[in-house]
């Protein structure tokens, strides 16, 4: 689903923002709550292997330090005043979604690292259910959603631990205009969810090397009308540079965001029933199916598919041979992309 009028990044920021108070555009029925029924059951963390991946390693990123720990997810604003954003650097995945106007938010996935303080924190999204399905009944965090949305909410499978729910983990930074000023702090948000599920495998394989072939790329970018998201291929560091609304990402802890693995991932979209006050419509973001899919690692670019065969399962990336596309350790980023858009490739 792609919206017909072209607007200029940022031209609608203050518009585009307000989606904790929205209200919902048509009476048509919303995309059914799929995370309200029970996951399945975890399946083991990634073991040794002559690849280099760690014993206890992180099923989302292949770092060191995630298993036995549990799992938090936390909506995050992608705007020009939302940078520097705080903590991202820390996560282990970064979902980028589209929502109304052409903008875009981060859905972040911590669990090797919990930083001190992650932000700023926005709404929650009708799609975000279905994402985090694979991940079990994690701890799941937003500044609100609009009223029609918390019953779908309250139904997941999900431990809800946002700013309506866990109050005293938030705070405003005065140095932040509103409504980009709502930070968290991690170790209160997951203390009000003491029995979420702790981190378990969601499809994917690392290696620390790749595979054979691959396309050499130096900057893919993502470029909606009010909404860009890139990233430059850094030889020296070995990883990406993430590009956010036309501009290098920033970070609290100096310096740009950074990507050991990108997925821009095509997917269905259409009207989800839901959208904010000012007549925009939150797209409804189909992940499961399959379709097609480009991964960048190592500073190449792989043509993929990729299959989710229910909501439970987690989705697999494969090579055209049918094996598996192992990613490269580090923090992955994964981009829903419309399939009617097409990444610039430089």
């Amino acid at each position: 689903m792609r919206l017909t009028v072209t607007l200029a990044v940022g031209a609608l920021l203050l518009v585009g923002c307000g989606g904790g108070e929205a209200a919902p555009v048509s009476s048509s029925p919303s995309p059914s709550p799929s995370s309200a029924s029970p996951s399945a059951s975890p399946s083991p963390l990634p073991t040794p292997s002559s690849d280099g991946i760690p014993a206890g390693a992180s099923p989302f990123s292949g770092l060191p330090g995630g298993e036995g720990k549990p799992v938090l997810a936390i909506k995050i604003d992608n705007t020009r005043p939302a940078q520097p954003h705080a903590g991202l650097r820390a996560a282990d995945l970064v979902y980028v979604t589209e929502v109304e106007w052409d903008l875009t938010r981060f859905i972040a996935i911590f669990n090797s690292q919990i930083p001190d303080v992650i932000g700023p924190v926005r709404s929650a999204r009708i799609s975000d259910m279905d994402i985090l399905v694979p991940f079990g009944k994690v701890a799941f965090s937003n500044s609100g959603a609009q009223s029609k949305l918390l019953p779908v909410i309250a139904a997941a499978n999900l431990y809800d631990v946002s700013a309506e729910k866990a109050y005293e983990a938030f705070t405003n930074d005065p140095g932040r205009p509103s409504p980009v000023d709502h930070m968290a702090d991690p170790r209160v948000l997951l203390a009000a969810a003491p029995d979420a599920e702790l981190a378990r495998d969601i499809g994917f394989v690392f290696s620390q090397d790749p595979p054979a072939g691959g396309t050499p790329v130096s900057t893919v970018t993502a470029t909606w009308p009010s909404s860009e998201v890139s990233f430059t291929w850094d030889e020296a560091e070995g990883n990406f540079i993430v590009g956010l609304n036309g501009e290098e990402s920033r970070s609290t802890e100096g310096g740009p965001q950074r990507a050991a693995t990108v997925v821009l991932q095509s997917v269905e979209q259409s009207d989800s029933g839901y959208g904010d006050r000012y007549g925009g419509v939150t797209p409804f973001i189909q992940t499961v199916g399959k379709g097609a899919a480009i991964v960048l690692r190592d500073g190449r670019m792989w043509s993929v598919t990729w299959e989710r065969p229910t909501l439970e399962d987690g989705t697999k990336f494969l090579l055209p041979d049918g094996t598996q596309m192992p990613f490269a350790i580090g923090q992955e980023w994964v981009v829903f992309l419309d399939k009617t858009m097409k990444p610039k490739v430089t």
